[in-house]
């Protein structure tokens, strides 16, 4: 309304409080939408901080009492992919599944096996020796043989493209009365807490299972997967195990049961004696909460007798003791090192400083270039190779493995001191993911006199191919030297920084 001094009255007044209203309504909109903002930020904060420092699952990062054994009862085993001197043509000495097939033949009472990659899985262009369903057929065989032979066997869900397609060996083996479970990581810690806080509150509770339809990144034979079974992949967690035990026989080494893994270069020990009941008291937390597998008892035979040590380490456990032997190392001691991955921090600064306290140290690193037929960029350990070379001043001398389409999947660490020689060796990568209570991890830690067998069949191992003793093995620090290695020690440093890595 306009007054007769031509002011506007009511209707102004009007305007004024619907313009009110509305400032109000706003305000109280983003108030709201704040008050919910940081209640959700403060959500994912809390569930990042807990998940990834939550108390293990029970069982889990065990350390095995010391068991006692003799030469006799220890065996040294190394799978190794080389090209013949001064041809093209690629040789394969193979040592771990066939003695896994041996034990697998002598049980009598029980097998258990818990093997991270169990699958065919493969690219379509390349084609592989058929080593899951070998030991499929193996297994099956043992039990059409003794029927009252228990079996179990224990298995990641990568093989199950996390929960998009049944895994075929596995279903094999329940058709045969042998029964299988997949290991549920969810209890496990959070690797990658950044992520995986958002994929707890929001996506978990859908499932994975349904008509897949996006690619498979293990293989592009591989079943299609559902977008859940991506995110569930993102998490990053593992049960990274692989262990064979039988009523007579621990094996523990570093291969899979992968036909594409077929030619990878391994190591492994298999170990007579009571260490068998450490072995299974391990897995009965891999196993967990699967009721309806019930895993043996072992009945310690309590007559150990011999000069080499052994003793079962899981999870952190690994981290622990791999510290503490770096640690222990002095002027005069030599540090052997086989080694897929190696990029965990604390491990990279005792091998600095062991060099400092004139250890020698000899690395034999992968070169990061393949993975299962797919093209890699030399990550981790082109940028910590530089790195150690660096900071050591020359003193830490590495060797690159010379891969063609395999890889050298190698985890040992060999420690030769004035009296005694300390090795590590099992599903451990020298990796923060896999030392640090975040995968399930076995491995074997073995002290012995520098006289013993297993001390010469390491020894042996190391000199051959570190000297390229009978085929180039090895090469040169230079045939890897990376122009480009200060981008990839950035990439390294990011991806270490926020988790978001295989390693």
């Amino acid at each position: 309304m306009i007054n007769r001094n031509g002011s506007i009255t009511s209707d102004c007044n009007s305007t004024n409080k619907h313009m009110l209203l509305r400032k109000s309504r706003k305000n109280r909109g983003l108030q709201l939408f704040s008050i919910v903002g940081i209640f959700f930020i403060v959500l994912i904060t809390a569930v990042a901080i807990y998940q990834s420092h939550k108390p293990m699952p029970p069982g889990m990062s065990m350390e095995g009492p010391i068991h006692t054994v003799s030469d006799g009862d220890i065996q040294f085993l190394s799978d190794l992919t080389y090209k013949e001197e001064g041809t093209t043509t690629t040789k394969q000495e193979q040592m771990i599944f066939e003695r896994i097939y041996q034990a697998i033949d002598e049980a009598e009472q029980f097998i258990v096996i818990d093997m991270f990659l169990y699958n065919g899985f493969h690219k379509k262009d390349q084609t592989f020796p058929p080593l899951s369903r070998t030991l499929t057929d193996k297994l099956i065989a043992a039990k059409v043989k003794h029927p009252q032979l228990n079996i179990a066997v224990i298995s990641d869900e990568i093989n199950t493209s996390y929960g998009s397609s049944q895994a075929t060996e596995l279903e094999r083996l329940r058709a045969a009365g042998i029964p299988s479970v997949i290991t549920d990581v969810n209890p496990l810690r959070d690797s990658t807490p950044v992520y995986s806080a958002g994929w707890r509150i929001f996506t978990q509770w859908f499932g994975q299972s349904g008509h897949g339809w996006l690619p498979n990144p293990l293989a592009d034979q591989a079943p299609d997967m559902t977008v859940r079974s991506y995110l569930k992949l993102l998490n990053v967690k593992a049960n990274h195990r692989k262990v064979i035990i039988t009523d007579k026989t621990l094996i523990v080494p570093s291969a899979n049961a992968h036909d594409a893994s077929f030619y990878n270069s391994n190591s492994g020990f298999a170990v007579n004696g009571d260490i068998v009941g450490d072995a299974l008291l391990s897995e009965r937390a891999a196993i967990q909460p699967h009721a309806e597998m019930q895993l043996p008892t072992y009945k310690p035979a309590g007559q150990e007798k011999g000069n080499i040590q052994v003793r079962l380490l899981t999870e952190g456990k690994v981290y622990q003791h791999v510290l503490e032997e770096i640690a222990a190392t002095k002027s005069g001691d030599t540090l052997w090192m086989g080694m897929f991955y190696l990029a965990d921090r604390k491990v990279i600064k005792q091998l600095l400083e062991a060099s400092t306290r004139g250890v020698q140290l000899r690395l034999v690193l992968d070169p990061n270039e393949n993975a299962f037929g797919n093209d890699k960029i030399g990550l981790p350990n082109r940028p910590v190779a530089a790195e150690l070379k660096t900071k050591s001043e020359g003193q830490i001398q590495i060797r690159w493995y010379n891969t063609t389409k395999e890889q050298y999947h190698t985890k040992l660490m060999f420690i030769e001191k004035n009296d005694r020689v300390v090795i590590q060796n099992g599903s451990s990568n020298f990796t923060t993911r896999n030392l640090d209570d975040l995968n399930l991890e076995s491995n074997l830690e073995i002290t012995a006199p520098l006289d013993s067998g297993v001390a010469q069949q390491v020894r042996s191992y190391f000199d051959r191919i570190w000297n390229n003793k009978g085929a180039p093995f090895t090469l040169d620090y230079a045939a890897y030297e990376d122009k480009t290695v200060f981008i990839k020690r950035l990439m390294y440093t990011i991806q270490n920084w926020l988790r978001l890595t295989t390693y």
